[in-house]
This record gives C-alpha cells, sequence and structure tokens, in this order.
C-alpha cells in the first residue's frame, strides 16, 4: 500500500476537506474585484444628490446591519450640486468595528487633511456614499496656485458599459478644478433645460 492511500484511508474527511477548500479558494480567486458600471461624467452629475469640495477631518468605523463601513468627515469648503451644509458624514464599506474586519475591493481610503471633489449619493438607509466609488472622486493636487489639479484615477476593478454589459477600460482623468467646476455647471444648467 502506497504512503498516499494510506492517509486517504486514515484521513479521508481531512483530505477531502481540503482537496475541497483548495479547490473552492482557486475558483473564487477570480471574484475578489468589485464589478462597476461605467457612468458618463452626465450620469454622475445627474445621480449625484451632492456634489462638494470637501476636506476630510476625521473618520470612524461602525456597523450598519452586517456591513462595516468607515464614516469621514467632510469639511464642505465648495458646493456644487445639493445643499449638504458645511459638515458632512460620508461612508465608504470596510473598516474594523467591535473587533470586526471588513474590505471590499475598489473601495478609497482617505487620510485627515486629503482634498477632493466628491460626487455623492445618499440613499434611504440616509447614508451618504461616492457615486460609483471611484468613479465619482475627484483628488484635488497642487496646480497653479489657486486653481488645482482634479485628478480621478482609472478604477482597476471590472467596468462594464450600460446596455451592453461590455467590458471596457476606465481611464484617468486630469483638469484644472476651474474646469471641472465649469463642466458641472454645463452639464446640470443642460439638464434643468430638458
Amino acid at each position: 500500500m502506497s504512503e498516499f492511500s494510506w492517509h486517504l484511508r486514515c484521513f479521508p474527511n481531512g483530505v477531502r476537506h481540503f482537496g475541497f477548500a483548495f479547490v473552492l479558494t482557486f475558483c473564487m480567486w477570480p471574484l475578489q474585484g468589485a464589478t462597476l458600471e461605467r457612468l458618463s461624467f452626465d450620469d454622475m452629475v445627474q445621480k449625484a444628490t451632492a456634489i462638494v469640495r470637501g476636506t476630510v477631518t476625521a473618520s470612524r468605523a461602525a456597523p450598519h446591519g452586517p456591513i462595516v463601513y468607515t464614516h469621514y468627515t467632510l469639511q464642505v469648503t465648495e458646493t456644487f450640486k445639493g445643499t449638504p451644509g458645511s459638515m458632512l458624514d460620508m461612508v465608504v464599506p470596510g473598516g474594523v468595528a467591535n473587533n470586526i474586519r471588513q474590505s471590499f475591493a475598489g473601495t478609497p481610503s482617505f487620510r485627515t487633511g486629503d482634498d477632493y471633489v466628491f460626487f455623492l449619493w445618499t440613499g434611504q438607509s440616509e447614508l451618504t456614499y461616492i457615486l460609483g466609488l471611484t468613479q465619482g472622486l475627484f483628488a484635488l493636487t497642487p496646480g497653479t496656485p489657486g486653481n488645482p489639479l482634479a485628478i480621478r484615477g482609472a478604477s482597476k476593478e471590472i467596468m462594464l458599459e450600460p446596455g451592453t454589459g461590455r467590458q471596457v477600460k476606465d481611464q484617468t482623468v486630469v483638469m484644472h478644478l476651474s474646469d471641472l467646476r465649469s463642466l458641472i455647471a454645463s452639464t446640470l444648467k443642460g439638464t434643468q433645460t430638458h
């Protein structure tokens, strides 16, 4: 009798469970990322309940049902759409609360002092999210004095074209804040006339 068949006979359940876990791990490997519907700029402006420029001032994690969210407090420095007030609570899925750690592919994280333009959506749960995960997020970096660059990095997640379901490649978007401000205003004006 070979050593391997002896192990199978002595530990058949252990080997079967290990084999099942091994196969399951490799089958689930491609499912680790998020799949996003690509949103056009017009879609983001129309679907957003608020579009603001804000600075992250604090963060904390808390469970909401079975999901842990990290809450970020934003000091709103400019409002492009909506009436959010001067401080805003925004959530991102994932974080550590009550000794439970959860993480989700495609979710951004922030540091205190980070400055962004956020396309936000508030649902019936009254939680405020970034629209389209990182699609609704423009990092502001020093550009011309008083007119920083607004950069939305290309998503690394699987992105699908609405309607067709075809996989598409996301693109990085770079423009000055003044151009982003004008684009938001003209898109809002165009949606009000329809």
